[in-house]
């Protein structure tokens, strides 16, 4: 008989979506791993694996069931997989940000007498097929992962994509303009926003629940064309403002129902080259 394994923590760590942590912690140096039609050996093969597969992908397991026979341990989980970058060649779909997909899983993992993993072989379902759902956000690994990827779709300017985290009645109060009411009323903000500034998102820190989201970030807005009359302030083509925000949303049945924006600093510009300006 092995070691213990405490597979709930290798869950734990597997959803903090630290890839080194999880290698270095529980596989073993002279591991096998098979999934479909790859196969890879030892600690590289499978940092090599997971570096290609979580490129702009978060992966996150659900477990649904769980058994052990000796040195042998069988999983049923969900795993969810939530883009944050363009991934056409994703084996499951062809993927965007912001997309969402689950796929069934069924892992087994063989361990040596220290209890690290030395032989893992997985097969799947095609995606979507008998997997569970829990509702899109909230606080859970898989929902804060889901977060990330609806401010990678807002980024990105996926208008059809971020809008889909929102309920049909959200309201959206950015203090600088009138209170915007309505999924369709965000997306028409934004949309001529978006052809002459982008808006990207750091987030410094994020606490979630199932009721509410509340984040630190900053806010980046670079002009792809002149915007004179851009509201937070004048830019020209190459030119970009970072502001800090705080950014309080309510959920409702997992999906934003409303978003207030407050200030947490003035807004500094920045040539293209970086170059302070004021």
């Amino acid at each position: 008989m092995s070691a213990d394994f405490d597979y709930a923590e290798y869950v734990r760590v597997f959803n903090t979506g630290d890839d080194e942590a999880l290698i270095e912690r529980f596989f073993a140096d002279d591991l096998e791993f098979s999934g479909g039609s790859r196969d890879y050996q030892g600690k590289d093969g499978l940092r090599q694996f997971l570096a290609w597969a979580h490129d702009g992908v978060r992966e996150v397991i659900r477990l649904q069931s769980m058994c052990r026979t000796g040195n042998r341990l069988f999983v049923e989980v969900d795993m969810d997989f939530h883009a944050s970058k363009v991934r056409d060649d994703f084996p499951f779909a062809k993927l965007r940000p912001g997309d969402s997909i689950t796929v069934k899983f069924l892992v087994t993992y063989d361990l040596n007498d220290e209890g690290k993993v030395r032989r893992l072989q997985s097969m799947t379902w095609p995606a979507g097929k008998g997997v569970t759902s829990v509702p899109r956000l909230g606080g859970s690994a898989t929902q804060l992962a889901a977060y990330g990827a609806y401010t990678a779709a807002f980024s990105a300017g996926e208008h059809e994509r971020y809008s889909a985290f929102y309920t049909d009645d959200v309201t959206l109060e950015l203090g600088s303009v009138p209170k915007i009411e309505g999924k369709a009323g965000i997306v028409g903000f934004y949309t001529p926003m978006f052809r002459r500034v982008r808006e990207g998102l750091t987030v410094h820190k994020l606490l979630a629940d199932d009721q509410a989201i509340f984040v630190d970030t900053t806010s980046t807005f670079t002009a792809v064309e002149d915007a004179p009359d851009f509201v937070v302030g004048a830019l020209k083509e190459g030119e970009y403002i970072k502001v800090r925000v705080f950014v309080f949303y309510t959920l409702r049945d997992g999906l934003i129902s409303t978003i207030k924006v407050a200030r947490a600093g003035m807004p500094e510009t920045y040539a293209a080259d970086g170059t302070r300006l004021r």
